[in-house]
């Protein structure tokens, strides 16, 4: 696999050098986000805010600002949605490594909030920069120099050669000895459930750590409850594996311990991203070596956290942050 040619304004952060391998790697697409800034129809709103998301970047993001070193791999069109995105991501302390293709546009979403619990997404990412991901794009030496590459289940939806691409990512990192962590990250609007199902399947056999939610875990496997789904996806050759609950915890199957941990209690503004957040925190604790059970608390305040504020990543807590959950009502203001 030969090294791709990103653009030579994108590689890296401000005040990293090529020495300081990603710890964690991640592929996948990122767009420009335009979201209603109230609830209602959004044919009603007479201005959208204007922001970036993607599954992949919102992980490497909370990864970051939890004190480790991310690298997102993608491609994004030559137009102002490419450059917000890149731009965006590298502020965060996250390398990119970016493909700029001027033949096809930046991916585009748009978020809509019906009701103050009900949020609806509508995709424009069909044709996409990212949609041309193929296994060219994918830099070797990045994948096999970190701790742990992160793929999810979007990416192979995009295209072909985005499957492709995941597939020789994950085969470099297996190669390496470098953990493989799986997110089932179902999305219906990009293929269907028999599709997805069969190829989740072979990313799960190919795996270490696998998040899923219930629905998604039914994809793969069978299982009346969490626990059981658990068990089910873990037959298939993962060491490691957590079952999301929402508002109800998480389920884990951790090393061939079970783990039943409840959720933190907050009020929710927008829940697109926990996943994200959640799975950031998770990795990053298991990077730096922690227990499982410190694992699992980090990412379920982690989780919280980004419920908390509008947006897909912007509620990321820092390492700093990570007690705030925790304190008495009393101590809730920082001075």
């Amino acid at each position: 696999m030969s090294t791709p040619e990103y653009a030579t304004d994108l590689p890296g952060p401000i005040g990293r050098t090529a020495a300081d391998a990603a710890e964690l790697v991640t592929l996948g697409e990122t767009m420009a986000l335009l979201a209603a800034p109230r609830v209602g129809l959004l044919r009603h709103m007479s201005s959208l805010d204007l922001s970036v998301a993607g599954a992949e970047s919102n992980l490497a993001i909370g990864v970051s600002r939890l004190g480790r070193r991310a690298a997102w791999l993608s491609r994004v069109g030559d137009d102002e949605f490419g450059r917000l995105v890149t731009a965006t991501i590298r502020a965060e302390g996250v390398a990119v490594y970016a493909v700029v293709d001027g033949t096809a546009p930046t991916g585009l979403m748009v978020k809509e909030r019906r009701t103050d619990t009900a949020t609806r997404v509508q995709y424009y990412r069909s044709g996409s920069a990212a949609s041309r991901l193929s296994p060219s794009d994918v830099d070797e030496s990045l994948v096999r120099g970190a701790r742990v590459l992160h793929v999810t289940g979007i990416t192979p939806a995009l295209s072909a050669t985005a499957r492709d691409a995941v597939h020789a990512a994950v085969e470099s990192a297996r190669g390496a000895g470098v953990a493989v962590s799986l997110d089932l990250n179902y999305r219906a609007a990009l293929w269907d459930a028999a599709a997805a199902g069969a190829e989740l399947r072979e990313l799960v056999a190919r795996a270490d750590i696998v998040f899923a939610t219930g629905p998604e875990a039914r994809l793969v496997v069978s299982g009346d409850d969490e626990a059981t789904l658990a068990a089910e996806l873990e037959k298939l050759g993962p060491r490691q594996v957590l079952v999301k609950r929402g508002s109800r915890g998480v389920v884990g199957l951790l090393d061939g311990t079970a783990y039943d941990l409840p959720a933190k209690p907050v009020r929710a503004v927008d829940p697109v991203g926990a996943g994200d957040a959640f799975a950031s925190a998770y990795l990053t604790e298991w990077i730096g070596g922690a227990a499982p059970a410190g694992c699992l608390h980090a990412a379920t305040v982690a989780g919280a956290f980004a419920v908390t504020v509008p947006g897909d990543w912007e509620g990321l807590p820092s390492r700093a942050e990570l007690d705030l959950l925790g304190a008495e009502p009393d101590d809730d203001v920082q001075r």
